[in-house]
């Protein structure tokens, strides 16, 4: 008897994890992640969780996600639509249905698809599958619950525990599905669990047992062939922005032959950096997990006044209440970092969401005259390449600088070539020699940097403070020397400009639209353009890292499109503030406040739609 397989060859493929928050679906999906990374592809991520982590099981509310696109090819996005959809209860199909590709798979632990589930997630018939309109889509009952309890039933182990390893037998059949080998999957367990004998057991077992479920019953499931990427050689490892973000400071540090502190509150999505950092005591990181916001930004004034690459976290609620602090650091001219990793706001609002929210408060939110250099990443990868970048400014010119990311960032992951130490760019800090001709604001002519003493270097003893100082150090009363430094402040930031490169265009360098993004929606941005571009369409996109001090080519680069459309996940900050540093032009707009990334197939309709008005 002949078995009919369904085998579909793929460039790239999007799945989509889905369940309760405690049914471990972000795990789930970075094992994946990482198994697809290791054996070749480029992928893109996107973890979706709720801000209610403790809403009642079963319940839409409590519903977590995970999205990763993996392929052959570039992958910019974690895909607009999921082709395979594994849900682990009726609340995961109904607030994921939206994000399915139509005649996709949708994997599902049919032993959870019960009356009081139904009821939990308010479908008011016990067909979720036509309520929702999903009859045309691959549909694969699996009794997830209860094959689990299966595997596991001569252990001595409570209920609870079998229960919370069901996330393993469904990454053991998506494994099969797609073709991945267990290997490093097994490696972890082994590794994280090692200590607990049963719990690397209970988990080795549901993780086979999902495997060879698919292997059994593959007459009912169907199996996807997704080839590596042709991607540069080199030594790869897959990572998300937050770990990216700290290890750019970590290789910072070291170049600069300084020590790092990192001063922080915990606050999500930004968390993870002051943890990965935490870790790192090895490398010399000195770390201070603060009560409160304002304490973690003036320990870090501190450390950079005693002489530290210093460094602190945020996110939009708590960037606000560090803005006194940080017009402290303007003021007495301190080499110090911030990172404000973006999300859904106002007040609380939507902490586990992602959303271009703070620009202007990181461009204007602070008393008086207050200039940064503004920063913003733009992947999960290079935001080790922005944190080294805003370390170097921070250490070479004397100023506070702000480094935006964002939840998408912060929490996403892709395959990143780890770099040679060698290859990075030299950090020279403007440390002070001569004790002789030494005044705490004399300045290099060309950047208007200070010098910096710090405790410790004798003869170097001054001054500096929240008070208005003169060029050596006296408190000044003078309004005269008052709007001088004011003045000096922000010229200095300007001409910050000679680090930055010029704004390149992808696709048409000339045409009818421009588009126009910043920070991270890059690669959504990105696959649009190449979209419209392979259709024929005169489009390109500049998209900006260095928002302050702006590109010194801006001008020129607008001026060679007929049309300018600014895409951000606000109501039009970046747009605001071209019209006011870049005017001359006519910004279209579009803009999402969602909690949730652009799609594609939203931006190119747009685009289109405009190109032919």
């Amino acid at each position: 008897m002949t078995i009919e397989r369904k085998v579909i060859e793929l460039d790239e493929v999007a799945i989509r994890f889905s369940g309760d928050s405690g049914d471990g679906m972000q795990l789930t999906g970075t094992l994946f992640s990482d198994t697809s990374a290791l054996l070749g592809n480029d992928i893109s991520t996107f973890p979706d969780y709720p801000s209610e982590i403790r809403a009642p099981q079963g319940t839409v509310g409590g519903v977590s996600g995970f999205q990763i696109q993996f392929g052959t090819k570039k992958i910019s996005t974690p895909g607009d639509y999921a082709h395979v959809l594994v849900a682990m209860n009726p609340a995961a199909v109904k607030a994921n249905a939206k994000f399915m590709m139509p005649g996709g798979t949708i994997l599902f632990d049919v032993d959870s698809f019960n009356e009081k589930n139904f009821e939990k997630a308010k479908f008011a018939t016990n067909d979720p599958f036509k309520e929702l309109n999903l009859e045309d889509y691959f549909k694969v009952p699996v009794p997830i619950t209860s094959l689990t309890k299966e595997a596991l039933k001569d252990l001595e182990i409570d209920n609870k525990s079998v229960l919370r390893s069901k996330n393993m037998f469904a990454l053991g059949l998506v494994c099969w599905i797609f073709n991945r080998p267990l290997g490093y999957i097994e490696a972890y367990i082994q590794k994280k669990f090692g200590k607990k004998e049963i719990v690397v057991e209970t988990n080795m077992r549901v993780l086979h047992a999902g495997y060879n479920y698919g292997m059994n019953l593959q007459h009912m499931t169907p199996q996807y062939i997704v080839h590596p990427a042709a991607i540069e050689k080199g030594t790869y490892r897959n990572i998300n922005g937050n770990h990216a973000t700290a290890w750019g400071f970590l290789a910072a540090a070291e170049k600069a032959g300084r020590e790092l502190f990192i001063g922080s509150y915990p606050i999500t999505p930004a968390t993870d950096i002051l943890q990965a950092l935490a870790e790192r005591k090895d490398l010399g990181v000195k770390s201070f997990q603060a009560e409160d916001e304002i304490a973690g930004i003036c320990t870090t004034i501190g450390a950079a006044f005693a002489g530290d690459l210093a460094v602190t976290t945020t996110s939009g609620p708590g960037f606000a209440l560090k803005s006194e602090a940080l017009g402290l650091s303007v003021m007495a001219e301190l080499p110090i970092v911030v990172v404000n990793v973006q999300r859904g706001g106002p007040s609380t609002g939507l902490p586990t969401k992602t959303e271009q929210s703070d620009l202007l408060q990181t461009l204007y939110g602070r008393n008086g005259e207050s200039p940064v250099v503004v920063i913003a990443a733009s992947t999960p990868s290079n935001c080790f390449d922005y944190a080294f970048v805003s370390a170097k400014i921070a250490l070479e010119r004397m100023v506070p600088v702000v480094l935006l990311t964002d939840g998408f960032l912060g929490n996403g992951s892709e395959p990143w070539k780890i770099p040679s130490m060698k290859d990075m760019p030299a950090i020279t800090p403007r440390i002070a020699t001569d004790p002789s001709v030494f005044k705490p604001y004399q300045r290099d002519e060309a950047t208007l940097a200070r010098d910096w003493a710090f405790p410790g270097m004798d003869g170097f003893q001054h001054r500096i403070g929240g008070l208005e100082k003169d060029m050596a150090g006296g408190v000044s009363h003078d309004p005269a020397n008052h709007e001088r430094m004011v003045r000096i402040r922000e010229e200095k930031v300007a001409r910050v400009a000679d680090m930055v490169p010029n704004l390149n265009v992808y696709g048409e360098p000339e045409g009818d639209l421009l588009v126009v993004g910043w920070g991270g929606t890059l690669g959504h941005l990105e696959t649009a353009v190449r979209e419209m571009k392979g259709r024929g369409f005169k489009i390109g996109l500049a998209h900006f890292s260095y928002i302050k001090p702006l590109p010194t080519n801006v001008d020129e680069v607008f001026g060679r499109f007929k049309k300018i459309v600014v895409c951000e996940l606000n109501l039009g900050q970046f747009a605001s503030y071209l019209r006011d540093k870049v005017p001359g032009f006519s910004y279209h707009q579009y803009n999402k406040i969602q909690g949730l990334p652009f799609t594609v197939q939203e931006l190119t309709h747009n685009f289109e739609k405009l190109i032919k008005e």
